[in-house]
């Protein structure tokens, strides 16, 4: 077996071949693919073929696809954009008879209505179409996500938001990473599609309370409606698009659509998530992780 994993000069893909080599494969097993390889040079140390990969560029994506039987798609950051670049990688690994394509969704991806779904949707329509065997992993909000809210908390005592009692199923990218690379490695999971989730929800009252026990201070959650975290947003300097697409999100999640139900990740990798406040420590001091 030969693993392609896409954008692994990211956070997510580079975590993802750690958890591959944690679970047993060979340096030799895996390719790194990045727009940049020079990012890579860690990563070619170990022994891991690495090989340049735009989404963009087809050919590049037909070169590394040379020798390889599994893909890790994970999803592009180019919104907007990411329909027509994941479809270059489903149709080259159509082209190269890969064996088993994963693919990086979001939550709820084909039901809720929240920004960031509908280029989660058509991609798993394509790759539905296309006829490659695949699986579908929707990995939940990183717990990292909330670092920046940590942060400011450690200046203001307050974390804010307008998700009301949505509720989060978050883990972190290392949980989510190891869920993955057990998905690639074993076989059976094929034409399922999992909800990746941590073992318990929160909120952002959740988060104020963990941002607490982080800091040592006291710090306490405001909700706000989407106009007051409108005019916040505009007040610090956002455009009128950004702060759309953010409230948007917000009341997406204050909805429900990251509500899922819990253990999605320790179900396929057989331990415990990482606790909120155990991610929160970590995201602002790596020195903190445990693996």
């Amino acid at each position: 077996m030969t693993i392609l994993v896409t954008a692994a000069s990211g956070h997510l893909g580079r975590l993802v071949v750690d958890a591959l080599l944690a679970r047993g494969a060979e340096p030799g097993e895996i390719v790194a693919g990045a727009r940049d390889t020079s990012k890579l040079a860690d990563v070619a140390a170990r022994g891991i073929r690495t090989a340049t990969l735009d989404y963009a560029k087809p050919e590049t994506i037909a070169a590394a696809l040379d020798g390889v039987d599994t893909v890790l798609l994970i999803s592009g950051s180019e919104v907007g954009q990411r329909i027509a670049q994941h479809r270059n990688v489903i149709d080259a690994a159509k082209a190269a008879g890969v064996a088993k394509l994963v693919y990086t969704s979001a939550p709820n991806a084909t039901t809720a209505d929240y920004p960031l779904a509908p280029e989660h949707k058509a991609t798993e329509e394509l790759i539905a179409e296309s006829g490659v065997p695949a699986v579908i992993v929707r990995n939940n909000w990183y717990i990292e996500n909330y670092a920046a809210d940590v942060a400011r908390a450690a200046e203001t005592g307050v974390v804010s938001s307008s998700t009301g009692e949505g509720r989060i199923v978050g883990a972190t990218r290392a949980d989510l990473a190891d869920a993955a690379a057990v998905v690639l490695l074993e076989g059976g999971h094929l034409g399922r599609v999992y909800e990746l989730s941590g073992d318990e929800a929160f909120t952002y009252a959740d988060i104020a309370a963990a941002a607490a026990e982080v800091l040592g201070r006291e710090v306490a959650y405001t909700p706000l409606t989407a106009e007051q975290q409108a005019a916040a947003l505009e007040a610090a300097g956002l455009d009128a698009g950004t702060i759309g697409f953010v409230t948007s999100l917000d009341a997406g999640i204050g909805a429900g659509v990251l509500e899922v139900p819990t253990g999605g990740v320790s179900r396929l990798t057989g331990r415990p998530t990482t606790p909120l406040v155990d991610g929160l420590r970590a995201a602002l001091d790596p020195s903190t992780a445990t693996a």
